[in-house]
This record gives structure tokens, C-alpha cells and sequence, in this order.
């Protein structure tokens, strides 16, 4: 069974646990608590069945079901459901490390996942490292006997960088670490970390993985040993997810593929736009031909361009202000925000948003300039699409 059919029946929950009569549209659980009228009840809730909504939910269970599908077709694995996307990462790595462990970190990483690793998890005697992890001997020299954890995601926001995973993955093998994916700029429609050799895979589902700016959820999957080292964690530090944006995402998952590959066919051939547009003096994605890491690009998503991500950024020919804005103004339907992985496309401008606490110096080290937008890529007819951006770049002649 192809996994896009698997989605949309895979309900799984425990079992004997409270009848749920196999309804067309999985019910809102949003009881805080489940009752019991005798001792031999409770006995068997706490056991196998529903108790207290921070401990267990049918609805958070059959989203855990629904990405565990996704993520790791044909694999024993499984996965739990956060309060947000930095809450999984934030309480897998809490629960997996402690003082005196090493982790490795790619440099390129999302500002807040940085701040996790730099200003939290640091306090506690937790040692990281960044890293260029575009050249795999820079993280062999990183390596540590204390080294437990390599972490990346699997394109580099805004940045879109790649690792070779399935190297990586050998390395962190070789040195007795695990290696720890950030699947949310791709998710599993385009490339599923965990059979390249990752050994956790950690998402936003608030981004493509719902995909309709409604909701703030995260999940990890991995093998069952880490999940049930990091599920009584989860309880204790509180970042189950609530049973509402579950609801909500279950329906978003069962148009998963329906929204994404098609926001993924519409990125490759607007990169393809931009690449071609002299308005635009750089574009990162790793569908066209100028992307820096093109042919490591082609090994990790052998099916071709259109299958590989929804995310890219541009870099305009200006960094006036004056003429960035009036480039917006003329924007018809694509507008800025705050997120990404909606079903319309919007821009985002790290220099305000995510790296405006960098010094400029150091953005422009990583690539990241005053005329550079992330492109967060909706469903829209594709024609349509490029040309409201062409009409807009216009304004910059």
C-alpha cells in the first residue's frame, strides 16, 4: 500500500481502550481526563487505555500513527506528538543528554535551534559545537569522545544547505553517536531521513505537515528505546501536544500529499524562474544548476527536481530598502509572513526576522544579505505564481 493511501486509514490507538465506532471523521477527544467506576477499570486504563490528557489522547495517538506512516514506511519505529516543533526538539535532546555530553551542530541551522543548544542546554553542562557540515571533514574534526549527538536539518533555513545524510549518518555511527534530522523545510513526501541512516527525525508539523497556518504542533520519531526514554520526559516536562490542533492535523495530514507535492512542483519551476530572471543575482534551492551542492542534491532526491522542497531563497539585485519595499507593495497575492508550509506563498526576510540579532558581517559569512527573501511555496497555479512575481521584479529595473 502506497504510503499517501496508508495516511489516510491509519488510525491507530490503544486498543480495547474506549470504543471509537470507526467514524468517517476521526472525533475531538478533549476530555482532560477519562473516567473509571471500579479499581479493576483504572488498573486497566493505566495499562493499556486513556487516563489523563498529558499522559495519553486518541487524537494525539492517531497523529503519532499518521507520522510514523510518513516517516519510516517498513521500519519498526514511532513517534510522539508535541506542543510545537522547538518543543520536540528541545525535550528529545533533554531527555537523550546530560552534563558532559558533546554534540555537533550544523551552523546553518534555524536561529532558535541554535539558541537551544548555545543559551539552554549549555547551563547544564551539554557542549556543542557548530560546524560547516557542507564538507563532512569538518565534522570529523569535531568529533569528541563525549560526542552523543549530530544534529542538522536536512536543508539549512534560510540558507538551504544539505549534508549527505547517509555519511553522516556513518560517521555519528562509528563514533557511537546518534544522528538527529530536522525534516521541516522537506518532510517525508520528499525524503524520509530515517532510511537514509538518521536515527531521530524531528518535525514542525505547524509548517507543510498540516499546511494550513492553523495550528502549532511538533514530532520526533525514532526507535522505540528512544521513544520510550523520551515519552516520560515529554509527560514531566509538559510538552504534550492539546487534542484541538491534533484534530486539526489529522485532516491536514490526509491531504499531505495532495498539497505538498504539488507545492513542491511549483517551487522547482519557480527556481527555475528566478534563475532565469536578471533581477535575481542568486537563488538557493537545490533544483537548479547553480546551487553550490547540485550533484549532492541529485543523490538525495534521485527522483528528480519537482520531488525535492518547498523552501528556497533569492537574493534581488538591490539591497535599497526603499526599492525592496516598493517590490512587495507590488506583490498581487504573495505576501510576507511569519511562517511557512501554508498553502499560499509567502516571503520572509531574515535580516528583520530570524538573523536580526546577527551582526551584517556575519550574516553576509552565511550567505544571508539585505536582498534576501525566503520563499515559502503555496499551491497556486504555477503560471500564476511566476507571474506575479515577474511583474513585481519588474519594479527593480
Amino acid at each position: 500500500m502506497k504510503t499517501s493511501t496508508e495516511i489516510l486509514y491509519t488510525r491507530k490507538y490503544k486498543d480495547g481502550a474506549c470504543n471509537l465506532l470507526k467514524p468517517e471523521a476521526f472525533p475531538l477527544y478533549a476530555a482532560t481526563a477519562f473516567t473509571a467506576n471500579t479499581l479493576t477499570e483504572i488498573k486497566q486504563a493505566y495499562a493499556q487505555g486513556y487516563t489523563y490528557i498529558r499522559t495519553n489522547n486518541p487524537d494525539r495517538d492517531v497523529l503519532a500513527s499518521q507520522v510514523t506512516a510518513l516517516e519510516a514506511p517498513g521500519l519498526d519505529r514511532d513517534s510522539l506528538i508535541f506542543s510545537s516543533g522547538m518543543a520536540s526538539i528541545s525535550t528529545t535532546i533533554g531527555s537523550l543528554l546530560q552534563s558532559g555530553d558533546h554534540v555537533i551542530c550544523n551552523r546553518n541551522i534555524y536561529g532558535e535551534t541554535f539558541d537551544v543548544f548555545g543559551k539552554m542546554f549549555s547551563r547544564f553542562g551539554i557542549e556543542s559545537t557548530l560546524v560547516d557540515m557542507g564538507d563532512i571533514e569538518n565534522i570529523k574534526a569535531a568529533i569528541k569522545p563525549n560526542t552523543k549527538l549530530i544534529y542538522s536539518e536536512v536543508c539549512a533555513n534560510p540558507t538551504m544547505n544539505l549534508i549527505d545524510i547517509p555519511e553522516v549518518a556513518k560517521l555519528a555511527h562509528d563514533n557511537g553517536a546518534l544522528l538527529m534530522m530536522d525534516n521541516t523545510f522537506t518532510t517525508a513526501v520528499s525524503i524520509k531521513p530515517l532510511t537514509l541512516g538518521a536515527d531521530i527525525v524531528i518535525s514542525s508539523v505547524t509548517k507543510f505537515m498540516n499546511g494550513h497556518s492553523d495550528v502549532v504542533l511538533g514530532c520526533m520519531t525514532s526507535t522505540h528505546e528512544i521513544i520510550e526514554t523520551v515519552r516520560p520526559m515529554r509527560m514531566l516536562f509538559g510538552t504534550p501536544a492539546d487534542p484541538f490542533p491534533c484534530w486539526q492535523a489529522i485532516r491536514g495530514f490526509e491531504t499531505m500529499f495532495l498539497r505538498v507535492e504539488k507545492q513542491l512542483y511549483n517551487a522547482a519551476k519557480l527556481a527555475a524562474f528566478f534563475e532565469s530572471d536578471p533581477h535575481i543575482i542568486k537563488v538557493n534551492h537545490p533544483s537548479v544548476d547553480s546551487f553550490p551542492q547540485r550533484e549532492l542534491a541529485k543523490k538525495l532526491w534521485p527522483a528528480g527536481d519537482e520531488h525535492m522542497t518547498g523552501m528556497m531563497s533569492i537574493i534581488l539585485n538591490t539591497e535599497d530598502e526603499a526599492k525592496i519595499d516598493e517590490f512587495m507593495a507590488k506583490l498581487e497575492f504573495v505576501h510576507y509572513a511569519t511562517t511557512l508550509g501554508g498553502l499560499r506563498t509567502t516571503l520572509n526576510h531574515p535580516c528583520t526576522s530570524s538573523h536580526s540579532h546577527m551582526p551584517d558581517a556575519d550574516r553576509r559569512k552565511m550567505g544571508i544579505t539585505p536582498g534576501m527573501f525566503r520563499v515559502s511555496v503555496g499551491i497556486e497555479d504555477t503560471e500564476d505564481l511566476i507571474n506575479d512575481f515577474k511583474q513585481a521584479l519588474a519594479v527593480l529595473d
